[in-house]
């Protein structure tokens, strides 16, 4: 089993800005340096997608028929601009308007250095750049339309690592604008954070997000074939450490969980979903609340999973595991369960009752066991058991704002519990967060942060601050400069930001 790879047959259009005013010659030039520029960067390996350069752009027709192309092509995920001569802004107003794709602006020159001893007039009208570059800047920002600008010569290993990272954003935004998340029943009872505009979410973020009975999974549950469920608990067997006992007096409870893995898996399958969700207050007649399942949704197959009805974490986990997808590390549901106070020693442990995944990376090889739960009134349930690898991560929450949504995230760094939590069995990660402790969760409070998150040890904070920049959202971030007077002040301003100029 494998994740999609969601960059097959994607493309990031590059389209360049010129003029007739400069002749053929220049023209050709211009064609040839950026064909050369385009070249480099794809030869990289950190741009997931493909980079296609389209014929030069010398008129707003021209303009507005790339930008229209490219907004009707399902393959094309952003469109990449860069001025190699002055390219008069004026003609890039109307296809501007159309664009639909995620836009980023590359400042960057064909030449690295300034030919201090030749160069002349004519080098100077060919290599314009920086000119070009304010000139179309100009006329985004009137326009009010959000980019990624990065600057820098192309060669800069830096340039092709920021470009990279939006690229893979794009595809975060693309893999939201398809999805489908499936929810088996409602969100937990009386549980603020979980409710959710489900209408809006599908405006903003693209994600159709729609209920299925838990009647129609155990009927799934029931069609499932013995040789599927083997062959499970086959991967099961290669990838963890099984307990004993499920190999021999309890493999029928074994043979159930995988069963139920078998079922939810087929029905996403069938229904084209990305994303789902459960809740351990309305499983029917399933014979287990799901736990190695949903574990095994983002490592297994990239999708989205999160607990108790909370499809607006699911979400995020999805576009998590699709922005990190090739690289080490994933995404997962966290929620935030136990503080360590001790001065000099702070630490936030997350974990959940069963559904935190392996994808976030594991300090041992996960052990698959079973245990008592003492919530949803079924037999016990099979879970994989683990400590999430140390690593710089992210937590991210999505929270209503009433009208609107906001994101939220403090960077952390996960690492080794300091003691064996032989008696937890459940998987777990522990962190320190940025500031410090109390700093971030009075931050979080502050905010309205969810206490349930996701996190990623893949992506970082570039791509999830390209990716709320594209979809146009709030995204509000705790780092290691974050003070809370501060912070507070600045979640007004933002707020008052985000009501008055909502693009949607």
């Amino acid at each position: 089993m494998a994740m999609e790879n969601p960059f097959e047959g994607k493309e990031i259009w590059f389209g360049v800005g010129s003029q007739d005013l400069y002749g053929e010659e220049a023209l050709r030039q211009v064609a040839q340096q950026t064909g050369e520029i385009v070249d480099f960067l794809n030869n990289t390996g950190k741009i997931p997608a493909k980079i296609v350069l389209k014929p030069t752009l010398k008129s707003s027709d021209g303009v507005k028929a790339f930008m229209t192309e490219a907004s009707a092509n399902p393959n094309v995920i952003g469109v990449i601009t860069w001025c190699h001569t002055f390219s008069p802004a004026k003609m890039w107003i109307r296809g501007l308007e159309v664009l639909t794709k995620p836009l980023l602006q590359l400042a960057t020159q064909h030449h690295k250095e300034i030919p201090w001893e030749t160069i002349d007039m004519d080098f100077m009208n060919l290599n314009q750049a920086a000119h070009g570059d304010r000139e179309f800047g100009y006329i985004v920002s009137r326009l009010g339309i959000p980019r990624k600008i990065v600057v820098g010569h192309y060669t800069d290993p830096e340039v092709a690592e920021k470009v990279g990272t939006w690229a893979r954003a794009c595809a975060g935004w693309d893999a939201s604008q398809n999805m489908k998340v499936m929810r088996w029943g409602d969100n937990m009872r009386n549980v603020a954070v979980t409710e959710g505009d489900k209408t809006e979410a599908e405006r903003v973020f693209g994600a159709s997000i729609n209920t299925w009975a838990v009647n129609e999974l155990v009927a799934a549950y029931d069609k499932v074939k013995d040789d599927q469920v083997k062959d499970l608990i086959e991967d099961y067997k290669a990838k963890y450490d099984v307990a004993p006992e499920l190999l021999d007096s309890r493999y029928d409870e074994l043979f159930i969980a995988a069963k139920e893995e078998a079922a939810m898996v087929n029905m996403m399958r069938e229904n084209g979903c990305t994303a789902a969700v459960d809740n351990f207050e309305d499983l029917g007649a399933l014979p287990q609340l799901p736990g190695v399942g949903p574990q095994r949704f983002p490592s297994e197959y990239g999708w989205g999973f999160s607990a108790e009805g909370d499809w607006k974490t699911s979400v995020l986990v999805r576009i998590g595991a699709v922005m990190g997808y090739g690289l080490e590390g994933g995404a997962s549901l966290m929620e935030d369960y136990s503080y360590n106070f001790v001065p000099g020693n702070e630490l936030d442990m997350g974990s959940h009752m069963l559904e935190v995944s392996p994808a976030i990376g594991t300090i041992e090889k996960p052990k698959l066991a079973i245990y008592p739960l003492g919530i949803g009134g079924k037999s016990d349930p099979v879970r994989l058991v683990f400590s999430g690898k140390p690593t710089d991560a992210v937590v991210v929450s999505m929270a209503d704002e009433r009208e609107r949504f906001r994101l939220l995230m403090d960077e952390v760094t996960v690492v080794e519990p300091q003691g064996s939590l032989k008696s937890l069995p459940c998987a777990r990660a522990v962190w320190k967060p940025k500031p410090d402790l109390k700093t971030a969760v009075q931050c979080w409070i502050t905010a309205g942060g969810s206490h349930h998150t996701c996190m990623t040890t893949s992506v970082g904070r570039e791509a999830w601050e390209d990716f709320a920049r594209i979809a146009g959202v709030e995204l509000a971030v705790i780092d290691e400069n974050t003070n809370a007077r501060q912070f507070e002040k600045e979640l007004e301003i933002s707020e008052m930001y985000h009501r008055l100029n909502n693009r949607h």
